[in-house]
């Protein structure tokens, strides 16, 4: 053999025997991988039990066509916390209320009966209670150790049956990773395990058999057993660290419901992670007002960490419990406030919005406000005030007299009210020109509509300044009228929009939001709303904006970031009264348009919801963010009570709501009678 040809055979026997040597090692590694796995499933699983419900409503969340979704009458999942007999679960295997639990343990011959100890509502979690003692408790991973890319194992013992003999077999096993950690606000790990309904309530374990947390539905935009349920096998899934489950354990026991702790503010609307953690409202009777913090203050420090943005704050103090204490340090001004040992409270005080009782007169740049209409029986009709007359100052009590300019800060000025106060109101009249001081009594919101309003809405001056502040910014192009259709400035959402050919920008329109049922989102059903709307448009001064949904099973909180963009993208190019900023849905679009009413709220002013269960949970009303609803329901929708059960949620939390009911109408649009309403509703929705 040549000695060329000899070396390259050497090189091939090298390579060969490397390339063994290679496979052999990776086969190893693979079985001490699986043998791992294994051990870790073995030692977790005499903790792991199997949860069965019975009774109860079996549907719970929203589905296709703004219908709801059945609940799967499977077994599902819970973690044993303690040997007396305690088991942790997701509250979502719970949200329909059944009349009865029953629980299997591994290697128990009996099903216990559970009763519901508490719940978790800031970390979707229930706690349930056997009577049986010397039960197996997993160990808690510790948080400090998570590390992402560690193996995360999610189990669940669904498959295996328990009816007439003992569970003896491992939980179901989905292999994968933890891939983010301090997700929802802190409150979660977030692992591409598979999880989804079927695990909810289990275990995610690490390799050696530690319990990293207990998989649950989550979202970090939205609250509730159910928030997060759309994401479930899309690789998505989160989990609660078992670690903070048992530093919470103790409270749980004693059978009172965990809820978050509030601080009672809301921050300035747009880039959470970008803007400062600036106070926009405080709440009355909220943590924060009690502590003093006022509009303005910038958090810059909770319990000695940084805070140099709104998401920061959310992290910092999301997973604070009712009854927490937290340490605040906030910018005033040129000042740094230091307040300490603020408790946190689990609910808001529900505050009714005070109501004077008129309509204004818009795109009005002159000193005061012009009253448009005055609602009969109102406060302002029982002091004697009238359409045309001009209100020039507000004061309370014996203080001075304060003047304020136009619409907005009034408006703002009677939102930091309670009803019943009385305020005094200086007014020219408009039948004799002279100068009046009048005593009003404030009263509450209504869902009165005006009978007519009368035809004459806008000054037509909404470009000129007010008197004493800054004009609007001018536009440097005439605007685009008529049907349009566009592209959102990423690109990932198409949207029809209709602009009144005879659109004036010294006008203020409305902004009617369109969100649109399961199956019509096509131009074609977009183009027949818009001829429907198209002569109220022009009539009424208002835009159509249409947004397309991207899922063929209707709207999901996840496209509200873009909707909110579009609405964002047209008021820059439009002369928009934010005072009538309305989300409009149906069916799945309804309850989208009621998610963005609780989650845009520096930006919504209304939602009209036709056909659609409100799902977000009802959050509390906010002074300078005032929200109004119009709720339709036809008589013969099988949601029709689910439907007025909602409207009923909002009336308890002291929002105004305008309710009807149109007896021959099924899962329908609005009839002639109703759509009327609604756009009187739309007219005076900036009512005072």
């Amino acid at each position: 053999m040549q000695p060329r040809a000899y070396l390259l055979s050497l090189a091939a026997v090298a390579f060969l025997a490397g390339g063994l040597r290679s496979a052999r090692a990776q086969e190893d590694i693979n079985d001490l991988y699986e043998k791992a796995a294994k051990a870790a499933v073995a030692k977790v699983a005499p903790s792991v039990v199997q949860i069965e419900t019975t009774g109860g409503t079996d549907m719970i969340a929203v589905g296709k066509q703004g219908m709801q979704v059945r609940k799967g009458v499977g077994p599902t999942t819970g973690v044993i916390v303690s040997g007396d007999g305690y088991v942790i679960s997701s509250a979502f295997n719970f949200v329909n209320k059944p009349t009865a639990i029953f629980v299997t343990v591994p290697s128990h011959k009996e099903r216990y009966v559970a009763k519901v100890v508490a719940n978790d509502q800031t970390r979707m979690l229930t706690l349930l209670k056997i009577e049986a003692n010397g039960l197996a408790v997993p160990q808690a991973a510790p948080v400090k150790d998570f590390k992402i890319g560690q193996t995360a194992l999610a189990l669940g013992r669904t498959l295996e049956r328990a009816d007439d003999r003992e569970l003896t077999g491992l939980p179901s096993v989905s292999v994968g990773v933890l891939s983010a950690l301090h997700r929802i606000w802190g409150k979660a790990v977030q692992t591409d395990a598979k999880v989804s309904p079927v695990n909810y309530g289990g275990p995610l374990v690490d390799i050696t058999g530690k319990v990293i947390g207990i998989l649950v539905p989550a979202s970090p935009n939205d609250e509730g057993a159910t928030a997060g349920l759309e994401w479930y096998d899309s690789g998505i899934g989160f989990a609660i660290p078992l670690e903070d489950i048992n530093g919470a354990l103790p409270r749980l026991r004693q059978g009172t419901d965990l809820r978050r702790g509030l601080l009672g503010i809301t921050m300035q609307g747009g880039d959470k992670y970008a803007l400062p953690a600036t106070v926009s409202t405080v709440a009355p009777d909220s943590a924060a007002q009690k502590a003093g913090l006022k509009p303005g203050d910038e958090i810059i420090e909770v319990d000695g960490k940084p805070v140099q943005s709104q998401a920061q704050l959310l992290h910092a103090t999301g997973g604070k419990y009712e009854g927490d204490t937290v340490n605040l340090k906030l910018k005033r001004g040129n000042e740094t406030v230091e307040i300490k040992d603020m408790k946190l409270a689990g609910s808001l005080t529900a505050f009714p919005h005070a109501f004077l009782g008129v309509v204004p007169l818009r795109d009005d740049p002159d000193a005061g406000e012009e009253i448009r209409y005055v609602y009969p029986k109102s406060p302002a009709d029982a002091a004697g005030l009238k359409s045309g007359d001009r209100i020039t100052k507000i004061g309370l009590g014996a203080g001075p007299l304060q003047p304020f300019n136009g619409r907005d800060q009034l408006t703002a000025r009677l939102n930091t009210l309670q009803p019943a106060t009385e305020v005094k109101l200086e007014v020219i009249r408009k039948a004799d020109k002279k100068t009046e001081t009048v005593t009003v009594k404030l009263g509450a919101l209504v869902d009165a509509l005006p009978d007519k309003l009368p035809e004459l809405a806008t000054m037509k001056r909404a470009l000129e300044a007010p008197k004493g502040g800054k004009a609007p910014p001018k536009q440097d192009k005439k605007a685009e009228t008529g049907m349009l259709k566009r592209t959102n400035q990423t690109r990932d959402h198409e949207y029809f929009m209709y602009v009144p050919e005879t659109y004036d920008p010294n006008v203020s329109h409305a902004l009617l939001l369109w969100l649109h049922p399961v199956g019509k989102g096509k131009d074609k059903d977009l183009e027949d709303f818009q001829a429907a709307w198209k002569d109220i448009c022009i009539d009424h001064n208002i835009i159509l904006v249409m947004p397309k949904s991207d899922n063929e099973n209707g709207w999901l909180g996840s496209e509200s970031e873009a909707v909110v963009g579009i609405v964002q993208d047209v008021l820059g190019q439009y002369t928009i009264d934010r005072q009538r900023v309305v989300a409009h849905g149906m069916g799945i679009g309804g309850q989208m348009a009621y998610y963005l009413g609780f989650t845009a709220r520096d930006l919504i002013r209304g939602v009209a919801a036709t056909g659609a269960v409100m799902t977000s949970p009802v959050k509390e009303t906010i002074p300078n963010q005032r929200l109004q609803f119009f709720v339709v329901a036809g008589g013969k929708d099988p949601l029709a009570k689910d439907i007025q059960e909602s409207k009923n949620k909002l009336t308890t939390a002291k929002f105004s709501v305008v309710y009807r009911e149109i007896p021959e109408m099924g899962h329908q649009y609005l009839d002639a009678k109703t759509l009327d309403d609604l756009v009187k509703w739309l007219d005076s929705l900036d009512r005072q």
